[in-house]
C-alpha cells in the first residue's frame, strides 16, 4: 500500500521542485529578458518610426504640395505618398480618422519649409495650415514681357512662362513695373491681371494730361517706353521726350538705338551699319514715327514725361560714356558732341 499512498506526495514534491527550479531560472534570467524586451520594443518602435512616421528622404522642402478638391482621404493619402510627403498612406489615413476630420481634409496648395512627420502633415491638412506666405517680387522699370517671364518663372511654381508670353506680349508696355507680393502658387493669369490693374490705376493719374495732348494713349505709352530706356534721370526724361516729339512733328526719323535692344539685344556701342539698315518695323533709322508697340514697361516718370513734354528747340541728343546726356538744336552741334564725347 505504501507506493500508492506516497505517489501523490511524490508528484507534488516533483512539481514543487520544478516550480522552485523554474522560479530560480526566471529570477536568474530577469535582466536578460528585460534587455530582450527592450531590444524587441526598440526595434519595433524604430521600424514603425522609419516606415510610418519619419519624413521621406526626398521630402519636398519649399515645393508646393497639391491636395485637389473632391478627393477621398484614401486618395489624398496615396497622392501624398506619390509626392513624397508621407511614407505610409495608411498611417496618414488612420491619423486623419483619429483626429475626427476625415470629411474636413482641406484641399489646396501646401508649402513646408522643413521636413515634417506624418503627425504634423495630418494636422496641417486637417486644419488647412497651407504655409503660403506672400513673396516680394520686383519688376524693374523698362522690363520687357520676356524679362518679366524670366523673373516670375524663377519664383512662382505654378507660373507657365509660355502661356504668360502668349497673353502678355500683346500688352507690352501696359504691365506696370513695381514691387509686388504674390503667393508662391500664383499663376500667370494672376500676375498679368495684377500688373495690368496697377497700370490702369497709375495711368488714370495722367488722364487729364493725356486728354489735353494731341496724342493717343498708345502713342504716349510707346514713346514712354523709349524714354525709359534712353534716360537716366527725371530731367533727362523730360528733355528727351521733347526731342523725340519734336522730331516726329517735323517728320524726322527718331533714330534711337534702344529699339534694337528690344529686337536684337544690341546697345548703342554694339550696333553696326548693317544693323542700322535692317528691315524691321522697330528700326527707327529707316522708319519714321513710333515703333509698332512699346519696347518695355515705362515708369510713371517716363509716362508723365511722354504725356507732358517741355517746349524746347532740341532735335538731337546723345549720352557719353559717363552717362551724361548732351542736347543740341542743330546737326552740326550734334556731330561736334559726337567727336568730343565719343
Amino acid at each position: 500500500m505504501l507506493p500508492f499512498e506516497t505517489l501523490p506526495e511524490r508528484i507534488f514534491a516533483a512539481l514543487d521542485r520544478w516550480q522552485t527550479n523554474l522560479s530560480e531560472k526566471w529570477r536568474l534570467h530577469t535582466n536578460r529578458r528585460t534587455i530582450l524586451i527592450f531590444l524587441i520594443g526598440g526595434a519595433l518602435a524604430t521600424y514603425v518610426y522609419m516606415s510610418w512616421i519619419q519624413p521621406p528622404g526626398n521630402f519636398p522642402i519649399g515645393q508646393l504640395v497639391s491636395v485637389p478638391s473632391g478627393m477621398t482621404v484614401t486618395d489624398v493619402a496615396e497622392s501624398l505618398k506619390e509626392q513624397e510627403v508621407v511614407r505610409s498612406p495608411l498611417a496618414f489615413k488612420l491619423l486623419i480618422m483619429f483626429l475626427g476630420t476625415e470629411r474636413n481634409v482641406r484641399a489646396g496648395d501646401y508649402l513646408f519649409k522643413e521636413p515634417r512627420d506624418v503627425f504634423s502633415i495630418a494636422r496641417a491638412i486637417s486644419i488647412g495650415a497651407f504655409g503660403l506666405e506672400p513673396m516680394r517680387i520686383r519688376v524693374p522699370e523698362g522690363a520687357t514681357t520676356k524679362e518679366m517671364s524670366s523673373i516670375f518663372s524663377s519664383r512662382l511654381q505654378r507660373f507657365d512662362p509660355v502661356n504668360f508670353l502668349a497673353q502678355a506680349q500683346p500688352q507690352e508696355g501696359y504691365l506696370f513695373p513695381d514691387t509686388y507680393f504674390f503667393l508662391p502658387n500664383a499663376t500667370e493669369d494672376t500676375v498679368i491681371q495684377t500688373l495690368r490693374q496697377n497700370f490702369d490705376i497709375h495711368i488714370a493719374e495722367l488722364e487729364n494730361e493725356i486728354a489735353s495732348s494731341s496724342r493717343t494713349l498708345e502713342e504716349i505709352v510707346t514713346m514712354a517706353s523709349i524714354i525709359e530706356r534712353e534716360a537716366r534721370n527725371s530731367e533727362d526724361r523730360k528733355k528727351i521726350s521733347s526731342v523725340l516729339w519734336n522730331r516726329i512733328n517735323k517728320g524726322m526719323a527718331l533714330q534711337v538705338d534702344v529699339t534694337f535692344l528690344y529686337t536684337i539685344g544690341k546697345g548703342t556701342f554694339q550696333l553696326t551699319m548693317k544693323d542700322l539698315t535692317t528691315d524691321s518695323p522697330y528700326n527707327t533709322y529707316v522708319n519714321k514715327g513710333l515703333p509698332p508697340t512699346p519696347i518695355g514697361s515705362p515708369s510713371m516718370d517716363s509716362l508723365r514725361a511722354s504725356a507732358t513734354p517741355p517746349k524746347t528747340d532740341f532735335l538731337f541728343f546723345m549720352a557719353d560714356y559717363r552717362g551724361v546726356t548732351h542736347f543740341c538744336k542743330t546737326y552740326s552741334c550734334h556731330v561736334a558732341n559726337k567727336i568730343r564725347y565719343y
